[in-house]
């Protein structure tokens, strides 16, 4: 099982001067098999959840094939510190910028979805899991058995993936956020984006959301233009 780091932007804060500095250095991150930025997109995409008015600033997704090699990269002054210093150039206090969190990955494929790897932009629909379940295993239970496929029934959907967290150690600046869960769905653009959530599917999926085992805590939709780095075949 892959894992990932998530270092997420705050949301009053621009730490990303050069996406393709950032992306070049991390080409140097021994082990990493993928990375995505994701941007935020302005203006309503999802009829049933408000726009939020508090999304980061950007999110990047650092793939890895293990825990081991994710650990040995995070050093402070280690090969991912120094790609994030080439992306943001000389701005100033980087401990501010992000915080962290290490997750498993968990991948499934669409039955329309292409099968080669994508390198275009595409729009991504990233969701945190913010709270507590009363019971996670009931929870991961039945979101795995029951929420899932119904994502996967979006239409035009091309990617998703559920994440749960894990423990790791990192030396990087950065507080730790500490998600129960995410996930992210991902179309070709915000249109398609846009289309799916205005779909029955989406209807079905938020009554299994209100069928699951007891949980509280925010749970933040955000609209993302999402940047694939062209590294390791993933």
């Amino acid at each position: 099982m892959q894992v990932c780091l998530f270092l997420i932007g705050a949301s009053d804060a621009r730490p990303l001067a050069d996406i393709g500095e950032l992306q070049r250095a991390a080409s140097a991150v021994a082990g990493l098999r993928r990375l995505i930025v994701h941007e935020p997109i302005a203006g309503q995409h999802d009829a049933r959840i408000a726009a939020p008015h508090d999304a980061p600033s950007c999110v990047l997704q650092w793939y890895f094939d293990g825990l081991t090699l994710l650990e040995a990269a995070l050093d402070a002054d280690g090969a991912v510190m120094r790609a994030l210093q080439a992306g943001m150039r000389e701005q100033s206090s980087p401990a501010q910028a992000f915080t962290q969190q290490v997750m498993a990955v968990r991948k499934y494929a669409p039955s329309h979805a292409s099968v080669a790897p994508q390198h275009e932009p595409r729009c991504t629909y990233l969701v945190a899991y913010e709270g507590v379940a009363q019971d996670f295993n009931a929870w991961l239970t039945h979101y795995l058995e029951h929420h899932r496929p119904l994502m996967l029934q979006l239409p035009a959907l091309r990617e998703l993936e559920v994440y749960t967290r894990i423990d790791s150690r990192s030396a990087l600046p950065f507080a730790p956020a500490n998600a129960m869960q995410r996930n992210k769905v991902v179309f070709d653009d915000a249109s398609a984006l846009t289309d799916a959530l205005a779909s029955p599917i989406r209807d079905a999926m938020r009554r299994d959301f209100h069928a699951l085992p007891p949980y509280s805590g925010a749970t933040p939709h955000f609209a993302m233009h999402s940047i694939y780095g062209n590294l390791a075949a993933y």
